[in-house]
């Protein structure tokens, strides 16, 4: 998992787009089915599963600590699991791929049992810090012993029972939020995360719908108090998992800026807290139609139709980041084609993910004839009014999927074509992409 051979692919300006398209499950939704279907006692049906290379990572890593997880040929995934608390010594190192949710999710999970795991992936995953989930993971008793940096190759020695922890996030985080309550689910009495800046709460309603004993109270200042009593019994649930917001947003891009496109997105998942391109795509005058929404399995769904629309220039709110944090690479195209400027702030998470997705989006759209100007925390675009991109250079993706694929969207709309170096990441969260981009081009 961790080697892929590079996969070199070019984009060109493209006819309007046009057709309905379903986009794979939600990743996040995903990972969590997977972990929390192998913590209950009995079988757990789950369909719409994204089936890309990090969650399949998730996959390999429950089978390993002794979780049964089976795909059937008609897509459902049926998992029995081992019981909170019940997790098996893995045998060999897990290998998270390219996955930084699988891993710091993981290390919550393995934090609070009796086992020892190491973590390794690819060298994209192995440059990221994992540093802010070591803290509050020693905090309850876990020994974690990591490569320079708090990089992998890192090793949990996980302990039973742990110590339970209110831990305040030092920044927004759902994946440091969800690796501290699932260290909860197996430690005795209550353990608290408070997040000042609400993010993604997948995990909060996930646990809740297994059975958990959660609640979630908010103050007057807005800050979250989440707690969860430990030594939990989870029950097996049968999962739908909706449409990914961070996949549909490439599609829901490249509608708005392709002339004469209408595209219609079925099953997205519209979850307040990862619906923010939406509402700031919609700010900016972009065609984006809510059709039958409605609910499923206890997250908000719609299908999106989105039409080709003159957009422009706005400042984006820094309080939406944490509910659209992935989906600003693809925005700061969007932004590149639009009137005027488009200002962006308090993204510094962005700099920690599969890359530096400030610099690199920033070098990459300069190169293909965008003005940008890069601060510590954002980017300011100035965009062409709905002119094409020049474009005409190679973009290196760092692997990194979500660069790779905003580069394609941004070669739809270049005078000259735009090449990735690169499209093998994409794998990791949406291996038919490009695919589903020709059958919107016939």
């Amino acid at each position: 998992m961790t080697d892929q051979t590079a996969s070199p692919r070019r984009f060109a300006a493209s006819v309007p787009l046009k057709g309905n398209i379903a986009i794979p499950g939600d990743k996040s939704i995903s990972h969590r089915s997977l972990m929390l279907s192998a913590l209950a006692v009995g079988e757990s049906r789950v369909t719409g599963l994204l089936e890309g290379h990090d969650v399949l990572a998730t996959a390999a890593a429950m089978r390993a600590m002794g979780a049964t997880i089976e795909r059937r040929d008609d897509g459902e995934w049926r998992i029995h699991g081992v019981g909170v608390g019940g997790l098996l010594q893995p045998r060999e190192a897990l290998d998270m791929g390219n996955s930084g949710t699988s891993t710091r999710l993981l290390m919550g999970l393995v934090a609070s049992h009796p086992i020892t795991a190491t973590f390794v992936g690819d060298a994209s995953l192995s440059g990221r810090p994992m540093g802010r989930v070591i803290d509050p993971l020693s905090q309850m008793g876990a020994d974690i012993s990591s490569s320079p940096g708090g990089r992998l190759p890192l090793m949990v020695r996980g302990l039973s029972p742990a110590i339970p922890l209110s831990y305040r996030l030092p920044m927004a985080s759902a994946q440091v939020k969800s690796a501290v309550l699932l260290a909860g689910l197996n430690t005795p009495g209550i353990t608290e995360v408070i997040e000042p800046v609400p993010t993604r709460d997948h995990s909060e309603r996930m646990l809740r719908g297994f059975g958990a004993e959660l609640t979630v109270e908010t103050d007057q200042r807005g800050t979250r108090h989440i707690r969860i009593r430990g030594e939990a019994e989870l029950k097996p649930q049968t999962i739908v998992v909706p449409g990914d917001p961070s996949s549909a947003a490439f599609f829901i891009v490249a509608a708005l800026v392709v002339p004469g496109s209408d595209v219609t997105i079925a099953n997205v998942g519209l979850n307040p807290t990862r619906a923010g391109l939406v509402e700031v795509l919609q700010q900016m005058g972009g065609d984006i139609e809510l059709l039958d929404p409605r609910e499923v399995g206890g997250e908000p769904v719609a299908d999106l139709r989105v039409r080709h629309s003159i957009l422009r220039g706005i400042a984006v709110d820094p309080a939406v980041a944490p509910s659209m944090i992935d989906e600003f690479p693809v925005l700061f195209v969007a932004a590149a084609l639009a009137e005027g400027r488009t200002i962006t702030t308090g993204l510094d998470e962005l700099r920690v993910k599969e890359s530096d997705r400030l610099a690199v989006m920033a070098t990459g759209l300069t190169a293909i004839g965008v003005r940008v100007e890069e601060s510590e925390d954002g980017l300011v675009i100035h965009g062409t009014g709905g002119d094409p991109l020049p474009g005409g250079a190679t973009i290196a993706g760092h692997l990194d999927h979500r660069i790779c694929m905003s580069f394609a969207i941004a070669g739809l709309v270049s005078t000259a074509p735009v090449e990735i170096d690169d499209m093998a990441p994409v794998a990791t969260s949406f291996p038919n992409f490009e695919a589903l981009l020709v059958s919107l081009q016939q």
